[in-house]
C-alpha cells in the first residue's frame, strides 16, 4: 500500500506535471471506484489543475474554481503517468484499468488497482473534507506544527499497541504497515509495547524515529517518477518484506508475526531484547 512517503512523491510528481493544465476528460472504467456522484466526473472537465496537495494517504486535484478529484490508492492501487494517452475511450473489462484523466495536451495519468479485492476509491466533492477517511484524519507527522509534545499528547491515554497505534489513521496520518514496522526498528522499540508505557525518553526517542524515518523516506522519493516509486520503497526498507533476512543494524535474522491479512516484520536483537515474538497463526498451524 502506498503510503506517506509515497503519496507525497505522487504529490510532488503530479504537481510539476498538471498544474496549469486543463482536464479534458475523466473516463471511469471500472465505476466501483466512484464513492460520490454530486458533483459529477464531469464537473472536473475544461477545469484547470489549480494544485494538488497530500492529505495522509489520500491524494488530491484542486481544478481552479471547481471540484477536487481525490482519491485513495489502498492496497494495490497505483497512479500510472502516460506522456500520451491512447486514442479513443478505454474499455471496461478485466485489467487493471479503474480510471484516466486526460490532459487536453493528451497527457495524463490512469489509475490501476491489481488483484480481485478492488478498494482503490475516487471521489469528487466541493471540499475535501467531504471524504469520509480525511475528516478523520489526525495530525500530519511531518508537519512543522506537530512537535514532541503533540506526539506524547497522542500517546498518553493510548492503550494499544505501538504497532496498531502507529498505523491508526485517526491518530497519525499517512503511517502504513510497511512504515510504522521501520519506524519501530529505528526507535529500536516492539510493536507490542503499550503506547501509555512509553518513558519520556522512549517517547522522545520514538519521535525523532518517526520524523526521521518519514522525512529520509520521502527524500529518497523525491524527483523520482511515478513508475519508480514502488521500487523505491522497497530497497529503502530494513525489516518491512524481509522476513528471514539478516538485520542490517545487528545481523540477527529478522522474523515476522502473521495475522489475517497482514503480517509485520522486527529484529529480535534490535526491539525485543533477543526474544521472538508469539505468532499465534503459526502456533496454530504447528499443533
Amino acid at each position: 500500500m502506498p503510503e506517506l512517503p509515497e503519496v507525497e512523491a505522487l504529490k510532488d510528481f503530479l504537481a510539476e506535471h498538471l498544474v496549469g493544465r486543463r482536464v479534458a476528460r475523466v473516463l471511469p472504467v471500472a465505476v466501483s471506484v466512484l464513492k460520490t456522484y454530486d458533483p459529477p466526473l464531469t464537473a472536473l472537465e475544461g477545469g484547470e489543475v489549480a494544485a494538488v496537495h497530500r492529505y495522509g494517504k489520500f491524494l488530491g486535484l484542486e481544478t481552479d474554481g471547481g471540484p477536487h478529484l481525490v482519491t485513495h490508492l489502498a492496497r494495490a492501487g497505483w497512479l500510472q503517468w502516460r506522456d500520451r494517452l491512447p486514442d479513443g475511450p478505454p474499455h471496461p473489462g478485466k485489467g487493471p484499468l479503474a480510471l484516466r484523466v486526460a490532459l487536453e495536451t493528451g497527457e495524463g495519468f490512469d489509475l490501476t488497482e491489481a488483484g480481485t479485492q478492488k478498494r482503490l476509491a475516487v471521489y469528487v466533492v466541493h471540499d475535501p473534507g467531504e471524504v469520509p477517511g480525511i475528516a478523520r484524519l489526525g495530525p500530519d507527522p511531518l508537519a512543522p506544527a506537530f512537535d514532541e509534545a503533540r506526539f506524547a499528547a497522542l500517546l498518553k491515554e493510548e492503550r494499544r499497541r505501538l504497532k496498531g497505534a502507529l498505523r491508526d489513521q485517526s491518530l497519525i496520518a499517512g503511517v502504513g504497515n510497511a512504515y510504522s514496522d521501520e519506524i519501530l526498528h529505528a526507535a529500536k522499540m516492539s510493536p507490542y509495547k503499550l503506547a501509555a508505557s512509553l518513558t519520556p525518553e522512549e517517547t522522545a526517542s520514538l519521535y525523532a524515529a518517526l520524523r526521521s524515518t518519514l522525512t529520509e523516506a520521502v527524500e529518497r522519493s523525491r524527483g523520482l517518477a511515478a513508475g519508480r516509486l514502488k521500487a523505491e520503497k522497497k530497497s529503502g526498507l530494513r525489516v518491512h518484506g524481509r522476513t528471514g533476512e539478516p538485520c542490517p543494524v545487528c545481523g540477527d535474522t529478522v522474523r515476522e508475526v502473521s495475522f489475517s491479512d497482514s503480517s509485520l516484520q522486527y529484529c529480535p536483537t534490535c526491539q525485543t531484547g533477543g526474544k521472538p515474538l508469539a505468532d499465534r497463526r503459526m502456533s496454530r498451524l504447528l499443533k
